[in-house]
């Protein structure tokens, strides 16, 4: 069957036909870079990845974007509040960019650790503002938004698409139902496209309204369109930024270009812990580092992809020790084709499993809306079909084994990014994420019994080996030094 997905602009699943054929044009908005990476981002990213895979694995070549947001995302998620990073580097008392780098840093280590391929080009915010101030200029001038007190804000009463993609109606939108009312604005739900810069603003610009930043909206829409041109194929990202961010980028980039924006339109769902978002607001949240001390990343890969991506994902210990029983389970199967593998005679029975038919039912699976759920599902039917034939003492010939071998390669680490069989290097790898946990917890401890010389001596020890400690104010981190 040809891949379908659910496009949320249309609400209907659909088929997906590229504009190019064979070629894919695909933006999705990255990580707003103040914090350690955590659970939820993880679901988001391992989700496209996967779409990303498995675009390619179907003979596509994937032109994939995806950008760092360093400045001008403010804290109530619109135009009021202040901005995350700035807030950020203020308690920690650093400079803003020093924030966004770290943590950036700290977001690809996060990501290679999940096995997620990193974007064809990752572009940054603060590394566009010329293109961004050109397109708040470019609306100015059809009259699409208006400058008021040096920031300059899109009307949306002058876009009839507005709500479109969300399915809200301007007319109902009440004056200060989300904020207080800013008497800037001429209609409660205008967004600024540039924001005029207070004195004590580290993060700004000049423009021609005065120096300032650019409007977190305003951000992804010159970017997209700067690497993937005016219209492109698929547009993905968060549910919870479905309004206002997206319905801003698409309101501003059509309203700009009279083309349409982004074809398709592709939402992750969310993680939960206990039925309520996870989330670094609501104080419920498990960063990433933390969680790769308890658990090898593969397993948290694997624990993500048991979730369909528009589905909610309930953490709970005892869940993500399950996927790890069942990724072990997946695992045992291929190390046991490779035992018999290695001694296997060229000449000998077939082994008795349909390989064609298991490829079927998985590329079926992931071209129904990328169902990795089911797509797991399938593994592990192709796993107990070779798991009884293993236990036979048949002589199966080596080519035989070896098509099961490169099946389990093909669909768990080319599409799903599952490495299976990996062996004595990811167990190296678990017992050394293990290890550090277990340093960084003796050293917490320690360090609350004010023994600040031998937590010294730790910190100092794993340095002269090459690993180094970050102490922060939501735990240790640590990372090997280049």
């Amino acid at each position: 069957m040809p891949l379908e997905v659910f496009n949320t602009l249309t609400r209907t699943k659909e088929p997906f036909v590229p504009l190019v054929e064979g070629f894919v044009r695909m933006y999705v908005c990255g990580p707003t870079v103040y914090g350690h990476s955590h659970l939820g981002h993880a679901k988001s990213y391992v989700s496209f990845d996967v779409m990303v895979r498995h675009l390619r694995a179907s003979g596509m070549r994937v032109l994939y974007v995806q950008n760092i947001t360093d400045v001008g995302h403010l804290s109530d998620d619109a135009d009021e509040g202040e901005d995350k990073i700035l807030r950020q580097a203020r308690a920690d008392r650093v400079h803003p960019m020093q924030i966004a780098e770290m943590y950036t840093r700290s977001y690809v280590e996060d990501m290679d650790a999940l096995n997620v391929l990193r974007p064809d080009i990752c572009p940054r915010a603060t590394g566009h503002i010329t293109e961004q101030i050109a397109l708040a200029a470019e609306l100015l001038g059809k009259g699409l938004a208006y400058e008021s007190n040096g920031s300059v804000y899109f009307d949306v009463t002058a876009s009839p698409g507005y709500g479109k993609l969300s399915g809200r109606n301007v007319a109902e939108m009440e004056a200060g139902a989300r904020v207080d009312v800013n008497p800037e604005k001429r209609h409660p739900a205008d967004f600024a496209l540039w924001k005029r810069a207070e004195p004590e603003h580290i993060m700004r610009w000049p423009s021609p309204w005065g120096e300032g930043f650019p409007g977190w909206h305003l951000e992804c829409s010159a970017m997209a369109m700067k690497y993937l041109g005016p219209t492109f194929d698929i547009h993905g990202g968060g549910l919870e930024n479905q309004f206002p961010h997206h319905e801003c980028e698409i309101a501003q980039s059509e309203g700009a270009t009279g083309l349409p924006f982004a074809r398709t339109w592709l939402h992750n769902n969310m993680v939960t812990v206990d039925g309520r978002k996870m989330g670094k607001s609501l104080g419920n949240f498990i960063t990433l580092k933390e969680a790769f001390r308890r658990w090898t990343p593969q397993t948290v890969r694997f624990f993500i992809l048991q979730s369909h991506y528009r589905s909610t994902l309930d953490f709970s210990d005892a869940a993500v020790d399950g996927a790890g029983k069942g990724l072990e389970k997946l695992e045992n199967t291929v190390r046991g084709v490779r035992a018999r593998l290695a001694a296997a005679p060229e000449q000998g029975a077939d082994l008795p499993v349909d390989t064609a038919k298991a490829r079927a039912a998985f590329a079926a699976s992931m071209n129904d809306d990328f169902n990795t759920p089911q797509a797991v599902a399938v593994l592990f039917d192709l796993a107990r079909e070779v798991n009884q034939a293993l236990g036979a003492d048949t002589p199966y010939a080596a080519a035989s084994l070896r098509a099961v071998d490169d099946l389990f390669r093909e669909l768990g680490g080319g599409t799903l990014g599952i490495v299976f069989g990996s062996g004595p290097a990811a167990a190296g790898a678990g017992l050394e994420s293990g290890l550090m946990g277990l340093l960084i917890d003796v050293r917490r401890e320690i360090r609350a019994q004010k023994l600040w010389s031998l937590s010294d001596r730790i910190r100092d020890g794993l340095a002269a080996l090459g690993v180094a400690l970050e102490d922060r104010k939501d735990g240790t981190t640590w990372r090997k030094q280049r």
